[in-house]
């Protein structure tokens, strides 16, 4: 899909590269006082490769998709500055002459599994947590980093950079960590914002792997002449540091213009809590396993990482190969009719994270823990969405807890945004109302950011005001009291497991 821009939007005309589980885009989003608007120019899909050693990103066709994108945007009249973003925790690493050393695991690949004990022999799980804030995830950077010890490929590395940050170093040359993004990677020091120098010992890695930090707004550089070759755009066009990790863009994007608010960014996973002034590191943070990761302007993303829409998607994808019926409206208008609480499981459960056969592990979930087994298409859909709905409610019930914050209202960003079914369950089940959108939070984040650098809007509140007036948001309230729930979430308890 490509559009033709006036030659006067040239300056306010930003590429925002978006990086996603399945797919990447490259947008271009065209920002003034009182008008904000995207086009997608190009997509691409993101198809993982299953090698002898395991799963790989396919990194070099994903950096085609992006020069294809932006051979697009120029097409479509240019811009004025370019924003990368993926997904976090994975990373490539580059040897002594800068050549990247094998293609990057994909954070699903099973290699992690004993590599948490490894950082425990020498670092335990409190000091670690009080350091970083950040929630034990198996796939973690700092348990990816401990799995591929002694290896090869570790051993000849001299740079590590994040996935975004290598796109920009493929696109520009330059070197760097954005800022975000490194807080995810259990190194980043919590309070300081920088690498972790005892952790880095600690852990017997080299401090050198690591680049300088950039925060959102930084610049990462221009153009080189074989990318503004191939692309058709300027070389001296900029490449802008934004909130590289998704998930911080989508938050940049909440429409939020009053405090009291909890946010979901809901796509393949959800990430549910607070935007907080300082981490919080106690123990009781880290017995609920919520993480702190850094957001613009200093802020920290208080919340939960949960199995989201991965699970719908890989039922589907399942069905699709059984030549069952997979379109979403359908889906959602059976489930919609499937008796409520009939079973119910836990996102976090571990079977449900690597790819495969989604809704048979559904149903063995629930005949292991005493439940109904899902029998149609329908329930097993019911069933995930009930489920990422009271997973939601216990997530910012707790963040709330932790943080001493009080909830008036709920925003839902990302794609799941657009799931009335999953909108209103996560409104009934938190029993506060939930204002749904932007779906396209990741991009806009990404784009105003960008646009912001070149001062075309203000602060962070006139970002998020400009968001609210110029995006279609939708409001669901909670139906009914909430016994219901709370049978259901007593239900799940015994079910649950803490990591």
């Amino acid at each position: 899909m490509s559009a033709t821009f006036p030659a006067s939007a040239f300056a306010s005309a930003f590429a925002a590269v978006d990086l996603g589980a399945t797919s990447g885009r490259v947008i271009v989003g065209r920002v003034g006082p009182d008008h904000l608007d995207l086009t997608e120019v190009h997509r691409f899909p993101n198809t993982p490769v299953r090698l002898p050693d395991g799963l790989r990103w396919d990194l070099l066709a994903l950096f085609q998709g992006v020069l294809d994108g932006l051979r697009e945007a120029a097409r479509s009249g240019g811009v004025a500055s370019i924003g990368v973003d993926t997904w976090a925790v994975d990373y490539g690493l580059l040897d002594a002459d800068g050549a990247l050393l094998g293609h990057p695991f994909h954070y699903r690949d099973d290699r992690t599994a004993d590599a948490a004990a490894r950082v425990r022999a020498k670092i335990g799980p409190r000091e670690l947590y009080g350091t970083t804030g950040v929630q034990h995830l198996p796939f973690n950077t700092v348990f990816q980093l401990a799995s591929a010890e002694g290896t090869a490929q570790r051993q000849a590395a001299r740079t590590l950079l994040l996935i975004p940050d290598l796109l920009i170093h493929w696109l520009t040359g330059s070197i760097g960590a954005e800022e975000t993004n490194a807080s995810t990677t259990g190194l980043l020091d919590a309070r300081t914002g920088t690498w972790s120098k005892e952790l880095l010992n600690r852990l017997s890695l080299d401090p050198g792997l690591f680049p300088p930090l950039r925060a959102p707004g930084d610049p990462a550089g221009t153009l080189l002449p074989h990318v503004a070759a191939y692309t058709g755009l300027d070389p001296r066009t900029p490449v802008t540091t934004v909130a590289s990790h998704d998930t911080a863009s989508a938050v940049v994007a909440v429409p939020a213009t009053a405090p009291g608010f909890a946010y979901i960014s809901c796509g393949t996973w959800s990430l549910a809590g607070l935007e907080l002034d300082a981490p919080v590191l106690g123990e009781a943070s880290r017995a609920a396993n919520f993480t702190n990761e850094r957001g613009i302007d200093g802020t920290v993303r208080f919340l939960r990482n949960i199995m989201g829409m991965w699970l719908l998607e890989e039922c589907r994808r399942t069905w699709e190969g059984e030549n069952l019926p997979t379109h979403l409206l359908r889906l959602l208008a059976d489930a919609a009719e499937a008796e409520p609480f009939a079973c119910l499981v836990d996102p976090q459960a571990p079977e449900f994270l690597a790819p495969g056969d989604m809704p048979a592990r559904i149903r063995d979930h629930c005949a292991r823990t005493g439940q109904r087994v899902p029998g149609s298409q329908g329930a097993v859909v019911r069933c995930i969405l009930e489920s990422l709905a009271l997973a939601h409610r216990r997530a910012l019930r707790q963040a709330a807890e932790l943080a001493g914050r009080d909830i008036t209202r709920v925003h839902l960003v990302g794609g799941g945004s657009r799931n009335d079914l999953l909108c209103q369950l996560t409104a009934d089940a938190v029993g506060l109302p939930v204002i749904a959108g932007p779906s396209e939070a990741t991009a806009l984040g990404n784009v105003l950011v960008q646009a912001r650098t070149a001062g075309l809007v203000g602060d962070l509140a006139d970002v998020r005001r400009l968001i609210a007036s110029t995006q279609p948001l939708r409001h669901y309230s909670p139906r009914g009291d909430m016994s219901a729930w709370n049978a259901a979430d007593a239900r799940l308890d015994p079910v649950r497991r803490n990591p």
